[in-house]
């Protein structure tokens, strides 16, 4: 599981409750004890503390409950009710002083007169990524660069409607971290709500039509049915569509872990699909697996196959027992017509099986995660769907589990009516770094060198662009395995080489910094520029792929932790790029972000010799960031060509910081988690979520000349962009749908058009 999907999954989980006891000194130890080594302020994984502050008890008390579960084993309920109310309700008065007042919102909320306008082509946004090819692209032009500063609120709907909360009087308010990217087929759009159900709204209008809140759980169907103790699920990022008769279907988690089937025109379940039209997927898991959730949700169905990934809780840190083992990555096919599980493919591979032989003294058998988190995508034509998999257990040490570890860390396709495996490609081997392939690998036919190519390219935390024929898995362009620098943790095991995808002409296929030296620290003056070598010198540091050290010995002698870049953070993280596919032109967001850790000895009972202590996002002089910027960009790659052809930053950053701000600066990129929809002639993006990763986000939406990388508009939403925003036409009109949230705004999507 990704860092940015247990944050998302814990921001968005949702339960009800009672008032909790007294005691905070009580539940302030507890959170020291079990939780702090992820939610303190300093570390990577999940969000700070300023986060919680703007949850609900019931919000919290809902992630213990669920994707939080096994740091809450042995908390009792009133602990769990306690410790809930003492994160929301002494965090946010403690926190609410330093939050400064957001900017006002610019965007209009009523029309805007304008020029007329030809009608829009029809256009519907079928799947997440717009497509299963995961393109984020509509050849829509009603909105463009003349008309796009005419764009006005068309209508605003709550991740939890009104109409939800009548229905289900505890459902209580939205969630604040909003994910998710809606669908639009034949006049509604659908996305999932906060509680984890479905519902489907007038595209025109944002008005619900239907909405299914609950799974049934093996009890009996209606609005209220809770039987079986079944409780709110949380918001998945994707639904699927399914075009089958005349009505289509929704195939959505509903409940957490219930995959199920709706008629996408009437809101009612599939009788015929599964148990009375859902799929409890703790069912059909690898013998001795009891639990299942997955905050990505459904986003390919090939060939009539609903591919489905899974979240593993694979957090190992200095303040919790470690374990060798997690939940395991099993990817499994589910008929998309009855519900029936078709196949099951093992991500680590077991006793006899390929790949297996990169897996030292059986730690094959015993290994957890590599699991598929992020987003998928499907070619239909092939019959072939593309997994990017992640790093196993444990993630920053491997000493447990020696050798190069397929298929963690790798591109799989595999053939989506039988899972069997056509081909696989390791970008990392024996990961040591948390460089999960975070997102969906994007389906191009592109021409090179007069050749037209099936490939896909496929961005990664460490901004490196891998480029592969999807037919075979060759490389487009070179990949080198070129060795790299081993470490001297005690017991770890090293990977002499790794994979370097090098451009058409020959350079490191790279999009954002990787590596540290001298040369990366800002020198916005020489003031500044001294503080950031001393600020450096606290660390070990060296070119990609640095292993980790421990603080004070060996390679850590005299340093407080090893710094990487990209870290686990930075790069391209769950959004995504975006592909116009008339031009052949990839556009990949970067977030330039590092992060620091140390490897210490862990609790006494756990599974490993050694852990991470705990993440550090380094700051640089006067709280600036330590390198030059961009600090978050949007990078242009022609992928005929291979190579960049230009690179902006996205946001002004910190040119206004005090020790910048008489220095004129051009703007310089905020470091959010962002996804780029693109246009048949802009690129919009938002700023991301604030604090994740710490420092980021904003409310800016803007438009950018896709042909110049130019801004071309801006606005100020009143809520974050933190999900990936999508666009449709319909009955003439264009509309873009941004989902927002974000610190104190219950998520919601809000529909921009002209008039």
């Amino acid at each position: 599981m990704s860092a940015g999907g247990l944050a998302a999954t814990l921001l968005l989980a949702s339960a009800a409750i009672a008032q909790p006891p007294a005691g905070p000194q009580r539940f302030e130890a507890l959170f020291q004890s079990r939780c702090a080594a992820c939610h303190d302020p300093a570390v990577e994984r999940a969000p700070a503390r300023a986060a919680i502050a703007q949850m609900t008890p019931a919000q919290i008390a809902g992630a213990l409950d669920g994707v939080m579960a096994p740091m809450a084993a042995g908390l009792s309920a009133d602990e769990k009710r306690g410790l809930a109310a003492h994160l929301s309700l002494a965090a946010r008065a403690r926190d609410q002083q330093a939050l400064a007042p957001p900017p006002a919102a610019t965007i209009p909320t009523s029309v805007v007169p304008h020029p007329p306008v030809p009608p829009a082509r029809p256009f519907e946004w079928r799947a997440w990524g717009a497509d299963y090819a995961e393109s984020r692209y509509a050849p829509l032009d009603q909105i463009d660069k003349d008309t796009v500063k005419y764009l006005h609120v068309a209508w605003r709907q709550s991740m939890t409607p009104d109409a939800v909360r009548q229905a289900q009087p505890n459902a209580g308010p939205a969630p604040t971290n909003n994910e998710t990217t809606p669908l639009m087929v034949g006049g509604l759009v659908y996305y999932s709500t906060g509680i984890g159900g479905v519902a489907a709204l007038d595209a025109a209008t944002g008005q619900v039509v239907w909405h299914l809140d609950r799974a049934l759980g093996g009890g009996a169907p209606g609005p209220q049915a809770q039987t079986d103790g079944v409780p709110f699920g949380q918001a998945t990022r994707s639904l699927a569509y399914w075009p089958d008769g005349k009505d289509g279907r929704i195939i959505a988690l509903v409940g957490g872990r219930y995959l199920t089937a709706i008629n996408a025109r009437t809101g009612e379940r599939i009788a015929d699909f599964g148990n009375r039209g859902e799929v409890d997927l703790r069912q059909g898991l690898a013998p001795g697996e009891t639990s299942y959730t997955w905050r990505t949700g459904p986003t390919v169905i090939v060939r009539g196959v609903v591919i489905i990934g899974s979240a593993v809780t694979d957090i190992n840190s200095a303040r919790n027992v470690a374990k060798r083992s997690t939940g395991r990555g099993d990817v499994r096919g589910i008929d998309a017509k009855t519900g029936k599980q078709l196949w099951l493919w093992r991500s680590v591979p077991g006793k006899g099986e390929a790949g297996a032989e990169t897996w030292q003294d059986g730690s094959n058998e015993v290994t957890g995660a590599a699991n598929v988190w992020a987003a998928m995508s499907g070619d239909e034509a092939l019959g072939r769907v593309y997994l990017p998999t992640t790093t196993p257990t444990n993630d920053w040490y491997g000493g447990q589990r020696k050798g190069n570890n397929l298929f963690a860390e790798s591109i799989v396709a595999l053939d989506a009516r039988t899972g069997k495996r056509v081909w696989h490609f390791q970008g990392v081997h024996h990961g040591l770094w948390d460089y999960d392939f975070p997102c969906a690998p994007v389906l191009v036919d592109v021409t090179v060198k007069g050749r037209r190519v099936k490939a896909l390219a496929q961005p990664s935390k460490q901004a490196y662009l891998y480029v592969l024929d999807r037919v075979s898995g060759k490389p487009i362009w070179p990949i080198e395995e070129r060795p790299v620098p081993a470490g001297d943790v005690p017991g770890e095991w090293y990977a002499p080489t790794q994979p370097m995808p090098l451009n058409a002409h020959g350079q490191p296929f790279a999009y954002d910094q990787q590596g540290v030296t001298e040369n990366d620290l800002i020198d916005f003056t020489p003031a500044l520029r001294a503080e950031a070598v001393k600020l450096l010198n606290q660390y070990a540091y060296g070119p990609i792929f640095f292993p980790p050290v421990i603080a004070g010995q060996g390679k850590g002698a005299g340093k407080i932790a090893s710094i990487h870049m990209a870290g686990s953070y930075g790069g391209t993280n769950w959004p995504g790029a975006g592909f116009d596919p008339e031009t052949g032109i990839l556009y990949v967001p970067s977030a330039h972000t590092p992060v620091a850790a140390a490897m210490v000895k862990p609790l006494p009972g756990s599974e490993t010799d050694y852990v991470r202590d705990r993440y550090i996002f380094p700051r640089g002089p006067q709280g600036l960031p330590l390198f030059k910027p961009p600090y978050g960009r949007l990078v242009a790659i022609d992928l005929n060509k291979g190579e960049v052809e230009w690179t902006v930053a996205n946001g002004d950053g910190p040119k206004d910081h005090p020790a910048l701000k008489d220095l004129n600066l051009p703007p310089l990129g905020e470091p959010g988690r962002v996804g780029p929809l693109v246009t048949k002639s802009l690129v919009f993006m938002g700023e991301g979520l604030t604090q994740d990763p710490i420092g980021s986000g904003g409310r800016k939406f803007r438009a950018f000349d896709k042909a110049t990388g130019k801004v071309v508009w801006e606005t100020t939403l009143d809520g974050e962009v933190t999900g990936v925003p999508m666009t449709y036409a319909w009955k003439g009109r264009q509309y873009i749908v941004v989902p927002i949230g974000g610190a104190g705004h219950p998520g919601e999507f809000v529909a921009l058009t002209l008039d």
